[in-house]
């Protein structure tokens, strides 16, 4: 991939970052700016644990959308350490989208939140975005709107809907209008930066959240061992092999993943194994493990072991 060079005088690239409590619709809002599925979506809050980069190319701009986790009062170290994730890229983005729901009351988290957005001191302009707007009627809408703009001195406030398409446009343009004016800052056609090992073991993660108890999104990780290519396929004919352990801290939430005779965790390698092969572009052959990783969202050692140092 090349870098633009055609590109007009008054082109504007750079960082946008959605913030918000769990479950606000930030990732969701991601892959539907990006028109690909970039970064991991659940009904289960906090499936979010690194920064997703989704990136827009238009013919006036490149947005380049940081999608952290939700910000939350922590329990583990696992959570203080996403907590400052969200705190330092804060400090290095060009605009703030800040995500209420509108099928939701706005609360103590989202007060918490705002109250944190408080102490960048208008250094970086915050756009509120308010989410969902498919799950409410308008007039429900426009209260949303009325609480949300009166919750802080906002730049913008913009109702969005990524599961209809409503207003995508429109948030692309308000942050877009925030950048700076400047060259592209990645290659034409590039979506996302992130490795391709850390977006499989997500869609992996993704697939074993749906449908399990309520604690097991919070004790579940995955990580790719190893990929390579099959020796012996022909090149119109590609298969590669695909190795993921997916960690839980006890016994009884291996057997939930499991499931009775291995029927969930087959169920979990055919929908990630759909994924996967779209992302890579070849068929693929998904080798699942489940193992004990006890307490490793408390555990420094082990959280940097699966990915979750962020040093």
């Amino acid at each position: 991939m090349e870098f633009r060079t055609d590109y007009p005088e008054n082109y504007r690239a750079g960082f946008a970052c959605f913030v918000g409590r769990p479950n606000t619709g930030k990732s969701t809002l991601t892959n539907a700016l990006v028109g690909e599925k970039v970064a991991i979506t659940s009904a289960k809050p906090q499936t979010t644990r690194h920064t997703i980069r989704g990136i827009i190319h238009q013919e006036d701009h490149q947005l380049i959308l940081v999608d952290t986790p939700g910000l939350h009062k922590p329990r583990t170290l696992l959570g203080s350490r996403l907590n400052d994730l969200v705190a330092s890229t804060l400090s290095e983005v060009d605009v703030i989208g800040f995500c209420l729901p509108a099928d939701e009351p706005i609360g103590p988290g989202d007060r918490y939140i705002a109250s944190q957005l408080e102490l960048l001191d208008g250094r970086t302009p915050i756009v509120a975005l308010v989410t969902k707007t498919d799950k409410v009627s308008q007039e429900k809408v426009a209260e949303a709107l009325l609480a949300v703009g009166a919750l802080a001195d906002f730049a913008d406030v913009v109702p969005v809907s990524a599961v209809d398409g409503f207003q995508i446009d429109t948030v692309d343009s308000v942050l877009t209008g925030h950048l700076p004016v400047s060259p592209p800052l990645y290659p034409e056609g590039e979506l996302t930066d992130e490795p391709e090992e850390m977006m499989i073991a997500e869609l992996v993660r993704e697939a074993a959240l749906e449908g399990v108890r309520d604690e097991l999104p919070h004790s579940l990780a995955a990580q790719v061992e190893e990929m390579y290519p099959r020796e012996g396929r022909s090149d119109n004919n590609p298969l590669w092999n695909v190795h993921v352990n997916l960690y839980v801290e006890r016994s009884s939430q291996k057997a939930i993943i499991i499931g009775k005779g291995g029927s969930r965790l087959k169920a979990i390698g055919s929908e990630s194994r759909r994924g996967i092969e779209a992302l890579l572009g070849t068929k693929v052959y998904l080798d699942l493990h489940v193992k004990i990783a006890k307490d490793w969202q408390r555990d420094p050692k082990q959280l940097g072991r699966l990915g979750f140092d962020f040093s």
